[in-house]
């Protein structure tokens, strides 16, 4: 189960830090992503960790989001910061594939929601 936290509404260049609790599995022997769906629009992954130093981002994110995680809480966390009015969506942890576009089956948390305003 993934359950997302931290959303919320803020302005242009503003900055948030969600974080996403995972139960029913361990998740260090895994890699970890972050994605988001905007409205009208499918879900993409915007960011990955593996062994808690590979990283890697897309690059509308990249050197804007810091995607991170502790094993020890079980706990993947994403820093967000310069945001733009186009990072507006609602934000997902799960597993995550070697490629991008690998979407996991089974179950999703309910998201947090992001709004960026000009």
């Amino acid at each position: 189960q993934f359950v997302e936290s931290g959303g919320g509404s803020v302005q242009a260049g503003g900055s948030l830090s969600l974080s996403c609790t995972v139960s029913g599995i361990t998740i260090s022997p895994y890699a970890m992503g972050w994605y988001r769906q905007a409205p009208g629009k499918g879900r993409e992954r915007i960011a990955r960790v593996k062994n808690e130093t590979e990283t890697d981002y897309v690059e509308a994110v990249k050197g804007r989001f810091i995607i991170s995680i502790d094993n020890d809480k079980n706990m993947v966390f994403l820093q967000m910061n310069g945001l733009k009015p186009e990072d507006t969506a609602a934000y997902y942890c799960n597993l995550a594939g070697a490629k991008s576009d690998y979407m996991p089956g089974g179950s999703w948390g309910q998201g947090t929601q992001v709004t960026v305003s000009s």
